[in-house]
């Protein structure tokens, strides 16, 4: 996440006695491990074999015997990672108060009150800034005076919900005073990154035949067909899929009951469902000749139990002639 730091709004050119730090909130992963097969022929040494062989041994005794890829060793990210649609962006905020610890008697010490943080995410569809609730220290309706070496710390959430660039702008402003005087000072900083898609939906709409008489009346059918693919650089598992209709119609699902289906990067799930009016004519078709059946909205979860959701667009077909 690359960021951009603004001139304060004073026009004070000393340096601020407030940093900002900013850092991404992930879950860890669980490490990889690439089993070691036992030695062909004993070894002549009656020495017992290292620990890190024994972790590997499927004949050790009180170690990790299992050949499962995953080990149960964590692995924390090292960087900002990628983003993607459907996830929840976290991160942590602190103001740091940099100033020495001085005596308490200087007259020349300086104090830190009313310390606030400020964010807002700009998405990149409308352009619009929507202002972050804070979380943790920072939520208070006031600012909080800090001394040498404390620090405020808040946590923000933002559900991503489109691709491209967003920028999360983050505000901080203190009252810095002396004995004999005192300012408020504010400087900005900016953090851009880009969010990508998480899942690719396409879509086929089918007729399906009246099952009534031959003159072709009766309530209407059709089968919508979706196609999910994970074109994310994790795995995941497909939780819920389901369809939001709108009025006069219902559906019936006709996916997996059972064990849920789990994608890995690059694979590809197919749902279905068939939609039908409640009674004859009960949905009606748009002024440009479209019938609108309603929204697919789906659920997963990530490899750690991070949950993610997307919706799509409204979808229907053409209005038979």
């Amino acid at each position: 996440m690359s960021h951009q730091r603004y001139a304060s709004h004073d026009p004070v050119k000393e340096p601020h006695s407030i940093s900002l730090k900013v850092l991404r909130l992930s879950r860890p992963s669980l490490v990889t491990q690439h089993p070691i097969a036992s030695p062909l022929s004993p070894s002549n040494s009656h020495e017992p074999p290292f620990p890190a062989s024994l972790a590997y041994e499927p004949s050790a005794a009180d170690t990790n015997p299992s050949p499962f890829l995953l080990s149960p060793v964590l692995n924390f990210p090292v960087s900002f990672g990628s983003a993607y649609v459907g996830e929840t962006f976290s991160c942590t905020l602190c103001a740091n108060n940099d100033l020495p610890i001085q005596e308490p008697d200087a007259t020349s010490a300086k104090k830190i009150r009313d310390v606030r943080i400020e964010a807002e995410m700009k998405t990149p569809g409308t352009g619009a800034v929507q202002k972050l609730e804070m979380g943790g220290a920072g939520a208070t309706d006031g600012g909080q005076d800090l001394e040498p070496g404390q620090t405020l710390q808040g946590v923000v959430k933002f559900d991503l919900k489109e691709e491209g660039n967003h920028v999360l702008a983050v505000t901080v402003s203190y009252y810095e005073a002396t004995e004999t005087s005192g300012r408020t000072r504010t400087f900005r900083k900016l953090y851009q990154f880009i969010c990508k898609s998480s899942l690719i939906v396409r879509t086929k709409v089918s007729p399906l035949p009246r099952s009534t008489t031959a003159d072709a009346s009766g309530p209407r059918s059709w089968v919508l067909e979706a196609q999910l693919e994970n074109c994310s650089e994790v795995a995941m598992q497909l939780e819920k899929v389901a369809m939001d209709v709108e009025d006069g119609l219902q559906y019936r699902d006709c996916n997996w009951d059972g064990e849920k289906p789990v994608l890995h990067p690059g694979e590809v799930e197919q749902v279905c469902f068939v939609v039908h009016e409640e009674s004859e004519g009960s949905l009606k078709a748009t002024a440009d000749g479209k019938l609108v059946f309603g929204i697919l909205g789906i659920g997963w979860r990530g490899e750690m139990g991070s949950r993610g959701y997307l919706s799509t667009g409204k979808l229907g077909t053409r209005a038979a002639r």
